[in-house]
């Protein structure tokens, strides 16, 4: 009978050299779009080495970023981010003070 390793990752993040999960998104993404901007850039006409210098310090920006930000915020951060900037800052009750404290008569006569 042959003998299978077991995958023990299920349900762990994806991970790569330390990106975990969005991050290898925005990485990846990032420098594509990078590459792409650098291409646009060099078939434009813009002198070589504008295009090099921007490319490489940009790439290098990205990089650093991202690595920054997997640091900072962890596997789950970016979205936990986003979700405590969509809860209100206040709760707004347009009622009556008076009404509050009143039982209203359908509920009264259940």
């Amino acid at each position: 009978m042959a003998n299978y390793p077991i995958n023990r990752g299920i349900g762990k993040p994806v991970e790569f050299r330390g990106l975990k999960s969005q991050y290898l998104f925005i990485f990846a993404g990032g420098l594509l779009a990078l590459f792409v901007l650098f291409i646009i850039m060099y078939m434009v006409g813009i002198n070589q080495w504008v295009c090099i210098i921007f490319g490489v310090t940009s790439a290098t920006l990205l990089v650093w970023l991202t690595f920054r930000l997997n640091e900072k915020y962890g596997t789950h951060g970016l979205m936990k981010l986003s979700a405590r900037k969509s809860h209100p800052f206040h709760i707004i009750n347009r009622k009556a003070i008076s009404r509050l404290f009143t039982k209203n008569q359908k509920q009264a006569s259940k």
